[in-house]
């Protein structure tokens, strides 16, 4: 039974049984995964003391400007997650290519593939808001004891067997699911530990908060901006308050505790969306389903949606399920 002064590593061992496979490989994947937020986040709070934010100097995959933190934050995740010789391959959004990772014994033995995006939200470091971290875990689907190839790292959302994030703010929270609904973890600064602080997280049916870069309003699909005059209509409990941080964790974790919708629609600028399928969005929806909210492309669920390259854009709506489900009727109805 879950209390709220259980750490994170016990909530882990207690609920081993309802996660299908080997529940002591997924202890230790997500306990890699809790070791490396805390060595980010020790960092992150203290960004604006040291030489560390500002940008690199490099341009990653998807042609930003990487902060320091950024690489920062790959490379640690990266580290961590290999040294515990549990997954067989690694995707960074900071990364042109998926990493393979042998195991100890050099016999490709590991089964679990990580996807991340290390730190969500960078733009946001100079100025002091919150950042995250996504992690999304599948299982292979090659072969145990051959190298991992793209096919491992292609499958659909709905084969993900836990996904998550971090949030770095004014408390550092880790938010996951196995699949069994979504449990979020506050840390205990003092001693380093995450204590169990919002059990069973559930996203409101309905909510009054609308999340979306209305600067790009006149770039976005007729039935967004349709659906975001709606939103903004003197009729029955709106007009919805406009919320936007620009993180889409900040963004997606309020939404979840107080009832919302983000949307990051594909416009004249991005044709596809700008989000990244496997990194962001399928993580997000696999955490929004199993909190009873809803996540889709405007016409299709997003964990239905084949990826067919490592660093895929989606158009992106999500939360509240029926705030999603009437953003899904505008974008038909304008067809």
């Amino acid at each position: 039974m879950a209390h709220k002064n259980q750490t994170l590593g016990e909530f882990i061992i207690e609920n081993q049984s309802s996660f299908k496979y080997s529940s002591g490989e997924l202890s230790s994947l997500l306990n890699s995964i809790r070791l490396a937020a805390k060595i980010v986040n020790h960092e992150v709070n203290k960004a604006g003391l040291v030489d560390i934010i500002g940008a690199a100097g490099d341009t990653n995959i998807q042609g930003e400007d990487q902060q320091k933190l950024d690489v920062y934050a790959n490379e640690k995740f990266i580290q961590t997650l290999t040294k515990r010789n549990i997954v067989c391959g690694i995707a960074s959004e900071e990364e042109d290519n998926f990493i393979s990772v042998n195991s100890i014994d050099e016999n490709h033995q590991n089964k679990y593939i990580v996807l991340i995006d290390p730190l969500d939200g960078s733009s946001n470091i100079d100025v002091n808001v919150s950042v995250g971290t996504i992690f999304s875990i599948y299982r292979r689907v090659t072969p145990i004891g051959t190298p991992v190839t793209i096919e491992d790292f292609l499958q659909k959302g709905s084969k993900q067997v836990a996904a998550g994030y971090v949030v770095y703010g004014t408390s550092t929270m880790i938010v996951y699911t196995t699949g069994d609904g979504v449990n979020g973890f506050t840390l205990n600064p003092a001693i380093g530990s995450f204590y169990l602080s919002h059990p069973d997280m559930k996203f409101p049916e309905d909510g009054n908060i609308y999340s979306v870069n209305e600067g790009n309003y006149i770039h976005f699909p007729q039935g967004i901006k349709n659906y975001i005059k709606y939103c903004q209509k003197e009729e029955g409990d709106r007009p919805y308050t406009s919320r936007y941080i620009g993180s889409l964790v900040s963004d997606f974790h309020r939404n979840m505790i107080k009832g919302g919708i983000y949307i990051y629609p594909q416009s004249s600028k991005n044709p596809n969306g700008k989000l990244r399928l496997l990194y962001e969005c399928n993580p997000m929806a696999f955490l929004a389903e199993q909190a009873s909210g809803k996540a889709s492309d405007g016409f299709t669920r997003i964990m239905d949606i084949q990826p067919t390259e490592l660093h895929e854009r989606v158009p992106f709506i999500c939360g509240s399920i029926n705030m999603v489900e009437k953003a899904e009727e505008f974008m038909r109805d304008a067809q």
